[in-house]
């Protein structure tokens, strides 16, 4: 679809040069910007009048566990660190199916559209029964009737608590099935092309939950086909002091020994990392995906992103899994990385506009693509505006760059533009009927949990 936007009041690039443009029009066509410019008199099938619209690059989330949209704000594991909080809610997640994968995915990356977000990368890792191809179809179909891009991971897990590990053996596989299914996934799924709405990556778990010899063969079946490879690392000191027990090596020491760091390679969380780590990621070209409003209702840490950052580390921005944060807004995700940086480290924390690129060209180059993250001639037309007239942004729009990690932003925004179509208009969805989304999925969830709750 040809698309124009007309008299953008102000567009935030986060291009190199971070440049701003103001008073222009941005025409789309074919997915991808073909012009910024002022009074650009191109036909268009749809007009839309921007004139008291500030447009940003799409957001995109490099960390998330879709499929626990259903198991959030559950009374009895509120208080709970990572470790316990995990073991109390393997024994719900053994009981995922494809309805429930499928609903979650719809509901989480729904709400994600309708805060901004064009690009979710899902780490699922719970392959009870092996269904592996179900759940993942049903992840892309979701994404397909959604119309945001799908980054989703082949995630294992093949070390229970018989054999060392944290998770019950109801949601563990061999190691074959595991190797077999990543093929398959990524055979059937994975495009590398501009523009790809479809990706996929490989992704064990976690070193509690996932044998050194799972590590090293998703990293040579990873580089055999050219995917990405992703994991959690450095979230708590319980996963420090279970690689030093286990190991003798500290949790980046024990993935160098696996093959596992590189430029292909990026972790979740990335909290407890020391100065000369730092440098390795920085030096390895290793990514790191922060999760703060997950760090923080888990009790984790706080990550040393400012410092990341000014060392060339490569990071982006992430939700994580929606029971360790309750909600998939990654512009509640941002302001609150911004004042978290600023409680802890104070004038060498984050400014709000880095935040900003970390949600967007950051983020991007974690995930390694170069076609999306920014406002610029040629690149993917993933967008959203928000209308600076709306009563929660009084007084807050003469620095649109820093506004929304200072002040953030209260509702829905009110376009939400994927590959130059529109997905989001006056803050609903459009492809699917959110009431009867609503509806269906809090169905599935009373059946999904009725033995917890």
């Amino acid at each position: 679809m040809a698309l124009l936007l007309r008299n953008v009041s102000c567009a935030v690039s986060c291009d190199k040069n971070d440049t701003v443009y103001e008073g222009v029009d941005i025409f789309i066509n074919n997915g991808k910007i073909e012009a910024i410019g002022k009074d650009l008199y191109i036909g268009a099938e749809k007009v839309i009048n921007c004139t008291d619209l500030i447009c940003y690059p799409g957001l995109i989330n490099t960390h998330h566990h879709l499929y626990q949209m259903f198991s959030r704000n559950i009374r009895k594991v509120q208080n709970m660190e990572l470790f316990p909080w995990l073991k109390a809610l393997y024994g719900v997640w053994k009981n995922l199916d494809d309805e429930v994968v499928y609903l979650s995915s719809l509901s989480g990356m729904g709400e994600l559209m309708k805060n901004g977000c064009t690009t979710c990368f899902d780490h699922h890792y719970v392959f009870p029964q092996g269904n592996s191809d179900r759940l993942l179809y049903s992840q892309f179909e979701a994404a397909k009737a959604l119309g945001i891009r799908m980054y989703a991971s082949r995630g294992s897990m093949n070390l229970s608590e018989k054999d060392g590990g944290l998770p019950p053996d109801s949601v563990v596989q061999t190691t074959d099935e595991i190797m077999k299914d990543s093929i398959d996934a990524i055979e059937r799924y994975h495009d590398s092309s501009f523009g790809s709405m479809n990706m996929v990556a490989i992704a064990p778990c976690s070193p509690f939950s996932a044998s050194a010899d799972l590590y090293k063969q998703s990293a040579e079946l990873a580089r055999q086909y050219g995917v990405r490879l992703h994991t959690h690392l450095c979230e708590t000191i319980d996963e420090e002091n279970y690689t030093l027990s286990n190991f003798n090596k500290r949790p980046l020491e024990y993935m160098e020994s696996l093959n596992f760091v590189g430029d292909d390679v990026w972790y979740a969380h990335g909290i407890h990392f020391n100065d000369s780590e730092l440098q390795f990621l920085a030096d390895s070209g290793t990514g790191v995906a922060h999760c703060p409003i997950s760090n923080m209702k888990l009790s984790s840490g706080v990550a040393k992103i400012s410092q990341m950052m000014k060392m060339n580390v490569k990071v982006g921005l992430a939700v994580d899994g929606s029971a360790s944060n309750d909600g998939s807004n990654m512009l509640e995700e941002m302001r609150v990385a911004f004042l978290l940086s600023r409680l802890n480290f104070g004038s060498d924390g984050l400014n709000p506009y880095e935040v900003l690129k970390l949600a967007t060209v950051g983020s991007a180059s974690v995930l390694g693509r170069d076609d999306i993250g920014s406002i610029e001639v040629g690149k993917c037309a993933d967008m959203f505006l928000v209308n600076r007239k709306r009563i929660e942004l009084v007084g807050a729009t003469s620095d649109p760059m820093s506004m929304l990690s200072t002040v953030g932003l209260k509702g829905a925004v009110d376009y939400t533009i994927v590959n130059g179509e529109i997905t989001v208009e006056e803050g609903r969805l459009i492809n699917i009927d959110e009431e009867q989304l609503s509806e269906k999925a809090n169905k599935k969830v009373e059946s999904y949990l009725s033995d917890l709750l």
